[in-house]
């Protein structure tokens, strides 16, 4: 069995991608006819890095500025999400082997200023590194949140 990949591995490849497509299928539905670009890892780890201190940006941010960029209706929300916790993942990696400049993940927020359970160390590393920053994490149920978030999305 071959050697498992390690976070910046998986960043890196880049797997064919950006590609363009039309959307087609149950997808229709949902997000109306036209086309949709499935990004490139590095694409979303480059947007993930511009974020700067204080400022915050979601899914859907990203997701508009790929759109934006390739000249598309949308960016597949899926891949989209997947290399985000890719990037977060690939980040805590580097960081753990000393590097000092990583993406900051801990500012990429899914829609709605949820804070993501998924990316390293959980949500109470989140709210520890978004606290340092000025910002406020707010319980909803079992879930977190930036308070007013809106205030602090960073312009792409």
């Amino acid at each position: 069995m071959p050697p498992r990949k390690s976070w910046r591995q998986k960043l890196a490849d880049n797997k064919g991608l950006p590609r363009i497509g039309s959307v087609m299928g149950k997808m229709t539905r949902r997000w109306g006819r036209g086309t949709m670009v499935v990004p490139a890892p590095a694409e979303v780890d480059a947007i993930m890095k511009n974020v700067p201190r204080g400022k915050l940006i979601t899914i859907n941010e990203i997701r508009a500025g790929l759109a934006k960029k390739h000249s598309t209706n949308i960016c597949c929300p899926i891949t989209t999400g997947i290399f985000a916790w890719i990037a977060a993942h690939a980040a805590e990696e580097a960081a753990e082997e000393g590097e000092k400049k990583t993406t900051p993940y801990w500012r990429t927020l899914k829609t709605g200023g949820e804070l993501n359970p998924k990316y390293p160390g959980g949500i109470a590393n989140l709210k520890r590194r978004l606290k340092a920053e000025g910002h406020r994490v707010i319980a909803r149920g079992k879930r977190f949140f930036v308070e007013d978030f809106e205030d602090s999305l960073s312009v792409l």
